[in-house]
Parts: C-alpha cells; sequence; structure tokens
C-alpha cells in the first residue's frame, strides 16, 4: 500500500509520477513513469506533443504565473509591520472620547457682569443671555461682589455651559445645571452665613481716637458709631487721654468659606479714663428704635449731644480771643473742632431745621431748633446732606453735613454754637438737659437677657 493508502505496483511504489497516484490509472512504460515533462501528460490515445497553438498558450500562462508570484514576494518583503495597538481614533470622530468639562471661578463687581463673563468664555450669546437674565431674576441689580462658578466643555474658541452658580457674598444666588434634554434647570440658593462675636480691648494713643482704635483691631466703620455711644458722657477732645482703655464687642457675618460677610455690628462699649468709666449695651426696645443702655436699661439719651463730631481737636475755645484774620479782639461765639475735610457732622440733638444755606463769613451754614426752644448753629461746611432743608426734620446723631473751610475760615474746621434764650453760650459748659426714663416691664426683662447674652459672648472670646 503507498503512503497516502493508494495501491499502487512494486515498482511504482518510488514513483514520484502524479499520473501513478489513483488505482484506476493504467500503467505506463517505464518510460513513461519516469518522465516528468508535462507533454506526457496526455492521456491514452494523444499525442505526447500538444499542438503548435497550445504550446503557445501555454507560455504566456506560465510566465504571467511567474510575474504574480514574483510581485507577491515583493509586496510582502514591503508591507510595513503591523501596528503593536489599535489604530487611533480621528479626533473629532463619533467614537472619539468626550472632553472634560473645565471650571472656572471669577469674582465679579456687579451682577451685570455675569453676561459678559459668560461670552468672554465662549458660550454663546443666546445661552449667555438666558443664563444671565435668570440669575439676575434672583439676586438682584445691586451693586456688590458677585461669585461666578461656570462648569464648562471647552471645543476650541466655544463653550458649552454646563452648569452654573451666582452668588452674593453672603450665599444667596442661583445655580443653574443642564439636564439630559439640554435644558437649563435653576435651583435657588439661600443666604447661609453664621454670626460670631468678637471683642477687641484698646490703649489710647497719642494720636487720637481713631489711630487707637484701628491698630486694636475695631473695624473702622465702627469707630464713629463708638465714638457717638459716649457722645452724652465724654468729650473725645478734652475729656480722654493717652492710656486710658477702651473696649468693643461687635457681630460679624461670615460665609461657609469662613469670609467675613456685611457690615459688623457694635453691641458693647466701655471706656475708663482717670474721672470715670462707662460701658453700654446696644439693645432695640419693643416698638422702639435701637439706642445705648447702661448695665441697668438707663438709657444714654440727652438732649444734647456733648460734640458734633468724631475725634475731632478742639483748636479754639468759646470766649474772648485775637482774631485770626481779622487780627483783633473779638468774642469767639462758639467751640471749634478742627477735623479733615469731609468728617461728618452731626446733629446734636432731635430738632428742626430753620436754615441751611451759604451765609457769608459763615459759610455753608446750618442752624437747627430744638425741641426745647435751644438754638445749634454748624459753621464752615464743605457740603450739606440730602435733605437738609429748612422744615426738613431731623433726629439726634444723624448726619447733616461734613466739615470744610467754607467762608471766612483758616482752615477746615466745624465751628459749633449753642443759644439758649437767644444768647450764645459755651458748649462745653453747659449741662446736656437730664435724662431719659429708665427701661421697665416686658423692656426691661428682654434688656437683661440681651445684657447677659453680650457678656457670654465676650467672656467666651476672652
Amino acid at each position: 500500500m503507498a503512503q497516502g493508502g493508494l495501491p499502487m505496483d512494486r515498482k511504482d511504489e518510488t514513483s514520484f509520477d502524479p499520473r501513478t497516484w489513483g488505482g484506476d490509472v493504467p500503467a505506463r512504460s517505464h518510460q513513461d513513469a519516469t518522465s516528468f515533462d508535462p507533454r506526457g501528460w496526455a492521456p491514452k490515445g494523444e499525442t505526447a506533443s500538444p499542438p503548435r497553438s497550445r504550446r503557445r498558450l501555454l507560455v504566456p500562462l506560465l510566465s504571467g504565473v511567474a510575474i504574480v508570484t514574483a510581485l507577491g514576494v515583493v509586496a510582502l518583503t514591503m508591507r510595513p509591520a503591523a501596528p503593536a495597538g489599535p489604530a487611533p481614533i480621528a479626533s473629532g470622530s463619533a467614537d472619539a472620547p468626550a472632553v472634560p468639562p473645565s471650571r472656572r471661578t471669577l469674582m465679579l463687581d456687579a451682577p451685570s457682569g455675569i453676561e459678559p463673563a459668560l461670552l468672554a468664555a465662549g458660550v454663546d450669546r443666546e445661552s449667555a443671555g438666558d443664563a444671565a437674565r435668570r440669575a439676575l431674576a434672583a439676586i438682584g441689580p445691586a451693586r456688590g461682589e458677585i461669585r461666578l462658578e461656570l462648569d464648562l466643555r471647552e471645543q476650541g474658541a466655544r463653550a458649552t455651559l454646563l452648569a452654573m452658580q451666582a452668588t452674593r457674598a453672603d450665599g444667596a444666588g442661583l445655580a443653574l445645571t443642564r439636564r439630559v434634554d439640554g435644558r437649563l434647570a435653576a435651583q435657588p440658593l439661600s443666604a447661609n452665613l453664621s454670626t460670631r462675636v468678637r471683642a477687641v480691648r484698646g490703649e489710647m494713643d497719642d494720636d487720637s481716637f481713631y489711630t487707637s482704635a484701628v491698630t486694636a483691631g475695631v473695624t473702622d466703620s465702627l469707630i464713629s458709631e463708638f465714638a457717638n455711644a459716649f457722645s452724652f458722657d465724654f468729650n473725645f477732645a478734652t475729656d480722654v487721654k493717652p492710656g486710658d482703655i477702651f473696649e468693643a464687642a461687635f457681630a460679624q457675618g461670615y460665609n461657609p468659606s469662613g469670609e467675613p460677610v456685611g457690615v459688623p455690628r457694635l453691641l458693647y462699649v466701655s471706656l475708663s479714663t482717670a474721672a470715670k468709666s462707662r460701658a453700654l449695651y446696644r439693645f432695640q426696645p419693643p416698638g422702639g428704635e435701637a439706642g445705648w443702655y447702661d448695665g441697668n436699661g438707663r438709657s444714654t439719651v440727652r438732649a444734647l449731644m456733648m460734640t458734633p463730631v468724631d475725634g475731632a481737636r478742639i483748636s479754639s475755645k468759646f470766649g474772648p480771643r485775637f482774631h485770626p484774620v481779622l487780627h483783633f479782639m473779638k468774642l469767639h461765639r462758639g467751640t471749634d473742632f478742627a477735623a479733615p475735610t469731609g468728617t461728618p457732622i452731626f446733629a446734636s440733638g432731635d430738632a428742626t431745621v430753620s436754615f441751611a444755606a451759604m451765609k457769608g463769613a459763615n459759610g455753608n451754614l446750618t442752624i437747627l431748633r430744638h425741641d426745647n426752644g435751644w438754638l445749634t448753629y454748624y459753621l464752615h461746611q464743605s457740603m450739606f446732606m440730602p435733605g437738609i432743608a429748612p422744615g426738613a426734620r431731623v433726629r439726634q446723631g444723624q448726619k447733616i453735613g461734613e466739615i470744610g473751610t467754607t467762608g471766612r475760615s483758616t482752615g477746615p474746621h466745624l465751628h459749633y454754637e449753642v443759644h439758649i434764650d437767644g444768647q450764645p453760650v459755651d458748649p462745653m459748659t453747659i449741662p446736656t438737659g437730664g435724662t431719659s426714663k429708665p427701661l421697665t416691664g416686658g423692656a426691661l426683662a428682654a434688656f437683661a437677657q440681651e445684657r447677659d447674652r453680650i457678656d457670654r459672648a465676650r467672656a467666651e472670646v476672652d
């Protein structure tokens, strides 16, 4: 049996003639069996040599096969090596991975800056306008710092707004988030503030109460209110000396980031001099206005404040003096308080404005008629506050103007006069006019609770 299971004669076992690889193939002569000439592989009865025309067809065919084979070998040897991994996806194709969003945080001066900020970030005009309008409706148009947080998917110079949060300093504002359907869903944000009490102590320096308070840590916006609280008890120009001790406690709001928000509110003040000490608590009785009370619930309010300007230096007292401009002796009918131009001037008591205009050497002059019939004069002002006109009603401590040097004046100061029964008197020596009634009943009980709360907060700060 031949290899492959094909039977053959003994003499054919070593034959490589394909014509002998089959059981039904007739035996060939020895000459035919060993011949490898394809021309001899014709069936029996045909001539061994094909016709001339077939030879002509066979030669080109074999040549073509050889050429194709050769070209295939060349192509295989010249083909570059296959890459080690999958080919990268072309940028911008449908199968490209999504661009990760980016976050930007901007601080704006006012809500009006929201739309310009979105446009500058690459958001299209329609989306930027819609988001800005919705934010303005929630936080209002009033000026003030706005924190703007943007989540954007950027595509070149353009960007898609995925989310936006616009908040004021207290945390109130609006959050916008893009939904699956492409629309922006809005969620109002409420203010989120915590209040802490801070207490500071200081010592009067050789310069002024202002510099002393700032050095101790009193917020500058509270300094005028601090001085006003003692306006019935101390004259800061004459009574307070270097080394005197003061304290202030105030409440401050803080946002979730721990940043102070809004104007602090003064709760407690104290001042100790060589002559006397006073401690006052801020309290608003039911149905009344907030004011300053001592520890027993007695108001500090008097008919007139001792001084109508904060922390000013007395540059000229009441009485006869050599006039610095006219150069002769003349009665100085009031007290001069020297201070920088623009320093606030306050009404020394509840009153009605009887005059407010320029008047010769007096410069800009305001005259107030108080409820007890006394008159107070405020000369050389740089300006009048809006609404200060004859017939207007003013409250004690209300700002009515600012210090200047208008009229016959050698420098910025307030010339202050008090007239009783038509005669000028020394503002520094007159009685300020009695005391108000102390708190009673439920108002006194409410004050006691507020006083104790403030004292506990002060102790915790210590």
